[in-house]
């Protein structure tokens, strides 16, 4: 493309923009062309503009993924990393994108201990021993370059004028600010961009973001070498080893080199594989365990017909094949650069079915359970150590999911992060975007096989997920939420394939996540209800404190080769859904 042609499109672009004439958010769309599910409606409408101005999927995913990094900051940005599911429709093919941020090559496994104690875990968060290398712009690059048809200059246009010009913020946006308000306190340059006299910034305010727009042009004229070398390199890592703190304030610095930058690598992998009734699954790879967990739990729930049975009976089934993923989960999964996890073992048919056997279809355990052990069906000729059971380890619950589709039939699911609500608290003086917090994915102890180390990408639970049927998509879904992303993928796959709900319908159902805990953690209202009173029958226990779990978005490939996209229709204060053209 000639730089003339170029710009060109880029202002044409802008120009769509701010022209959209506005409408009624709604998380359920349905028609032809190219759809979009996101959190957020700029967003949104951002995936949709570059897909009118003849983008495919991935070109529109990025510009998506550019947008909420303005308009819904404290879950995903550039200072942060993710996972990419994307299907080929030429080539019939899916792959993906590992753009998880890496350990600086400072770190050891014992880099969060202090005289042999476990650091607070809050303190470590606000600080820049948590920032791990940001993997998402080299993301970004390796979408765009391998797989889209634009250019940093065209799909960053929508974001960019969305942050030089501003958006309104939402309750849900003061609601989180305020809930970080002592985090980012501690740091001015996150302060003055979120905070109004040391408190939330106000629902209704013009948030502009000057410095981001700065940044993103920084990236469209520079493209990947910008982000990872050169001056935005060098305050990326100042802002890591030595925070810029409000008078009073101390925060730990990081070790991050500028050598850890230049030398990020994205990974292109083979996605997890698995048939659950008749759909062929494609997930996130290690170091995400998202993609093994919800498949292992899935392939024990194929032991029994769901569907003839009563839903209280079902919902049981699956609270507890979860709880037998996650304690496989906990012992087995980390970077596979480091670890080498029995991931055939996990996924075999033969395994669940020994799994199953554990359950009882009328009792719930009654506290965690013991990993089981794979390696007899993998065929694997070694003598692996076993692990021992190990504890839940705290997990952010504060990330965004998105998925886009194309008129051609190409798929992005699309999961990324930047860890807890708000990150590390750091904004990057004079570029605008929070780091991630990253690390405290490690273990903080050993011997396990996701303890900190050079280099090494902490385990993740991000489970974007794409369905085939009969050789063709049949949906796609994903969602944010730490470790709940898991059950929130899992339950809706249960809730749309087996207990015959429409997708938006599996997606608005209320969330139960066990992950082999003493109590299964539930949304506000539900301890009172009637269907927590059934499943109490059965054993189940609520956690004591309930919250909101994960934003999903979702497409479903209709037979009538109409597709529908589905973003939540309550949580995070409603997503959005667009079609290219919308079905009468």
């Amino acid at each position: 493309m000639t730089p003339l042609r170029q710009r060109h499109l880029t202002t044409a672009i802008l120009l769509t923009l701010s022209c959209t004439i506005a409408i009624a958010k709604t998380p359920v769309a349905t028609g032809t062309g190219g759809a979009v599910a996101t959190i957020s409606e700029e967003a949104s409408r951002a995936a949709l503009t570059i897909l009118n101005r003849g983008g495919n999927a991935v070109d529109a995913a990025v510009a998506a993924a550019a947008t909420l990094g303005v308009t819904d900051p404290f879950s995903c940005g550039v200072g942060g990393g993710g996972f990419m599911v994307l299907y080929l429709a030429k080539d019939k093919r899916v792959i993906t994108i590992d753009h998880r941020e890496t350990a600086p090559m400072s770190f050891q496994p014992a880099v969060f201990l202090d005289n042999g104690k476990e650091m607070d875990f809050e303190t470590v968060v606000a600080s820049g021993m948590s920032v791990g290398v940001p993997g998402t712009v080299r993301g970004w690059h390796e979408a765009l370059q391998r797989y889209g048809t634009m250019s940093f200059r065209d799909v960053l246009a929508p974001a960019i004028g969305v942050a030089d010009k501003g958006f309104t913020v939402s309750e849900n946006f003061t609601h989180l600010v305020d809930q970080n308000t002592a985090k980012f306190s501690r740091f001015p340059a996150t302060a003055a961009l979120y905070l109004r006299n040391g408190k939330a910034i106000r629902a209704g305010t013009l948030l502009r973001n000057p410095d981001l727009a700065r940044t993103y042009q920084t990236l469209a004229r520079g493209g990947v070498k910008a982000f990872y070398q050169g001056p935005l390199a060098r305050a990326i890592v100042d802002a890591v080893n030595r925070p810029a703190t409000a008078p009073g304030m101390t925060v730990r610095g990081g070790a991050m080199t500028l050598a850890d930058l230049a030398n990020y690598e994205a990974r292109i992998r083979q996605p997890v594989h698995s048939t659950y009734r008749g759909y062929d699954l494609y997930g996130m790879p290690l170091p995400s365990s998202g993609g093994v967990a919800v498949f292992e739990a899935l392939n024990i729930l194929e032991g029994w017909d769901l569907k003839s049975l009563p839903r209280d009976r079902a919902e049981h089934l699956y609270l507890e094949a979860s709880r037998l993923a996650f304690a496989d989960r906990n012992a087995y999964l980390a970077d596979p650069e480091y670890v080498d996890a029995p991931i055939a073992g996990l996924l075999s048919k033969g395994y669940a079915a020994q799994r199953r056997a554990l359950v009882d279809e009328t009792r719930a355990a009654s506290g965690p359970v013991a990993a089981g052990d794979p390696y007899p069906f993998q065929q694997d000729a070694s003598v692996p150590l076993r692990p021992a059971a190990v504890k839940l380890q705290q997990e952010g619950a504060h990330t965004t999911h998105l998925t886009v589709s194309d008129k051609d039939g190409n798929i992005v699911s699309y999961t990324f992060t930047i860890e807890s609500w708000g990150g590390s608290g750091i904004v990057v003086p004079g570029h605008g975007f929070l780091l991630n917090n990253e690390m405290t994915d490690f273990d903080f102890t050993g011997p396990q096989p996701n303890v900190p180390e050079a280099g090494k990408r902490p385990r993740s639970s991000m489970a974007p997920t794409i369905a085939l049927k009969d050789g063709k998509p049949a949906f796609s879904i994903g969602s944010p939420g730490g470790a709940t992303i898991i059950t929130t993928v899992l339950q809706t796959i249960v809730n749309y394939v087996d207990l015959g709900m429409r997708m938006d319908q599996a997606v608005d159902a209320p969330r139960l996540s066990e992950r082999n805990g003493t109590a299964t953690d539930i949304e506000p209202g539900f301890a009172t209800g009637a269907q927590a009173g059934t499943l109490a029958r059965y054993g189940q226990r609520w956690s004591d404190a309930p919250e909101e779990i994960g934003a999903a978005n979702a497409l479903v490939f209709n037979p009538d080769g109409t597709v529908t996209a589905v973003s939540e229709g309550h949580r995070h204060g409603i997503g959005s859904a667009l079609v290219q053209k919308s079905a009468h």
